[in-house]
């Protein structure tokens, strides 16, 4: 059993796609035990979730999310024709925009940063200045699938590429502990892709990207251990099983009442 002398938290929210959802289950359990969260670092889905939670409008998120249905995701679609990805990811970030408001990061009450990738440098980027939604769009871009995001004359994809675990930014925090929630942890083969065949294209580029963050995350995870982490399965949901909300926040809920019932 491991013994923490304080409750303030240093929380870093990895990357996963809908398996972002999970995320907010593991907040309400740190809330509910008397956890105090100081800041928050993310990467792509963890930048979404971690940013709103920042913002103080994690309740309002949650009620919309929990009712989102596929027909829904269809219509945010907007096609891309040009710039480097299928979709330019516009109308899903005005959405957030509506319900969340857009503000600046170094207003929010909770210290923020979003990772980023650099498209043609490879390089990790943090954010923790400016636009909250331009930060998380950028964090967002998952290749192929999303336009990049131009930021500062700079063109952004998705955190996740070289970092989905990013415990770094928050390295010189005087908090308690550091806890990471890494959305690629060990497939259980009991969940979406147990036993299936004929996969689709799309289905084996999400693998493909799962696989690569899983094993990139663990190589980080190893290098810069936090104090706790917290797992969540990489087959626990597909990158836009988003109308299975309810589900996945409770899959997070589940996890971190587990991980924390080992601490004193």
């Amino acid at each position: 059993m491991t013994t923490f002398r304080g409750k303030t938290v240093s929380l870093v929210l990895g990357s996963g796609g809908a398996r972002g959802l999970a995320h907010i289950g593991v907040i309400h359990v740190l809330e509910e035990r008397g956890y105090d969260i100081r800041s928050v670092a993310g990467c792509s889905a963890g930048a979404l979730v971690g940013g709103i939670y920042a913002a103080g409008k994690l309740t309002e998120y949650e009620h919309w999310v929990r009712n989102v249905t596929k027909f829904d995701m269809v219509s945010w679609m907007d096609i891309a024709w040009v710039g480097g990805g299928l979709m330019k990811g516009d109308k899903i970030i005005e959405q957030m925009k509506k319900l969340v408001g857009d503000c600046l990061i170094e207003d929010l009450p909770i210290p923020f940063t979003a990772v980023a990738t650099e498209l043609q440098s490879g390089r990790e980027v943090w954010l923790s200045e400016g636009s909250l939604f331009d930060a998380i769009r950028s964090s967002c871009s998952l290749p192929i699938f999303f336009t990049p995001a131009k930021y500062r004359e700079k063109m952004l994809v998705d955190g996740g590429v070289v970092n989905p675990v990013p415990i770094a930014p928050v390295f010189d925090d005087h908090t308690d502990l550091t806890l990471a929630v890494n959305l690629g942890g060990k497939p259980t083969g009991d969940h979406r892709y147990d036993g299936r065949k004929n996969l689709s294209a799309a289905d084996v580029a999400y693998l493909v990207y799962d696989a690569m963050q899983s094993t990139i995350a663990r190589q980080k995870l190893a290098a810069y251990p936090p104090d706790m982490i917290i797992e969540i399965p990489r087959d626990a949901a597909r990158t836009f099983d988003i109308d299975r909300a309810g589900e996945i926040v409770e899959i997070g809920r589940k996890a971190a009442e587990e991980v924390l019932l080992q601490v004193a």
